[in-house]
């Protein structure tokens, strides 16, 4: 008995660890996310009535309960909901893409830069990630907003900014911390120059963190975007976009309830999926998480 009672106590440990509640709500969430991207893609042949997701009104059908010609009931124009639902689901999708893929850009080259040469020039770069980190994100994405012309690209470019800043304190701390191993030494003493280090050495080692964290944030953006765009500052119609749905649909909650519900509920179901993967993308990338 004593000789079995390890592995049998590790296959128990095992187990119980792939019955966590967590790892069940993280593999609910990936199969929310792939269905979310799967409706975003194919759009235009799930959806009952694309052309409502383009402009196209119907008067006559306008605030239909859900019902089997209209599964989530008709918005004010007579526009199928579903419909738009899953359009929205593209154009969120969308903006997550294209903010996290230019604060990255942004974020993570001055992060390496500073991290890698360090000196004045890390200085001066943190001390402008600072200015940015000091003020709260939205209120920032909001005045920006306001200074540019309200419109889904300018909410996409205004979250960007606003979101750069902890990309490249990540980065920057990983980047340090690699430029001081002695491998980093050797390349340098062989005269390996400085691009070349940070994109063969510096770089890769610096994906898993970014990646983590691209993934936690990646629920935030969903909720900032419909925000801004809840206070008519992003998307504007006939744009299919979940904030501006919940937006001109609030007016009715108490009678036509499903105008508001409906792309309410997408926004929380991915917000809360985006998050929930986030954490177990960073309890199976920590050695110490997956000790435990």
């Amino acid at each position: 008995m004593t000789a079995t009672s390890g592995p049998r106590t590790e296959l128990v440990s095992v187990t119980k660890a792939r019955r966590r509640p967590g790892n069940t709500l993280v593999r609910v969430s990936e199969v929310i996310l792939v269905v979310l991207v799967l409706a975003a893609v194919l759009a235009n042949v799930i959806s009952p009535y694309p052309a409502d997701a383009l402009g196209a009104v119907n008067p006559v059908a306008a605030l239909q309960p859900p019902s089997s010609a209209h599964w989530l009931g008709t918005d004010q124009v007579g526009r199928d909901v579903l419909t738009r639902v899953i359009f929205g689901a593209r154009t969120s999708l969308g903006i997550v893409v294209a903010v996290l893929a230019l604060a990255v850009v942004i974020g993570v080259t001055l992060g390496v830069i500073a991290g890698y040469f360090g000196g004045w020039l890390r200085d001066i770069i943190m001390r402008l990630t600072d200015v940015f980190l000091a003020f709260p994100s939205m209120l920032l994405a909001l005045a920006l907003v306001l200074v540019l012309r309200p419109s889904l690209q300018t909410a996409v470019l205004a979250i960007a900014l606003t979101w750069w800043p902890w990309y490249t304190r990540l980065s920057a701390g990983v980047a340090t911390a690699i430029s001081s191993r002695t491998y980093m030494d050797a390349t340098r003493a062989l005269g390996v120059s400085p691009v070349r280090a940070i994109v063969r050495h510096v770089l890769p080692n610096s994906l898993t963190p970014v990646l983590v964290q691209l993934s936690l944030d990646a629920g935030g953006v969903i909720l900032t975007a419909a925000s801004l765009s809840f206070l008519g500052l992003g998307a504007q119609e006939p744009v299919p976009e979940w904030g501006l749905m919940v937006s001109q649909g609030m007016t009715l909650f108490t009678t036509d309830w499903w105008v508001a519900l409906f792309p309410g509920l997408a926004i929380l179901l991915t917000a809360f999926s985006f998050n929930m993967l986030g954490e177990g993308l960073r309890s199976a990338l920590d050695p110490r998480r997956r000790a435990l």
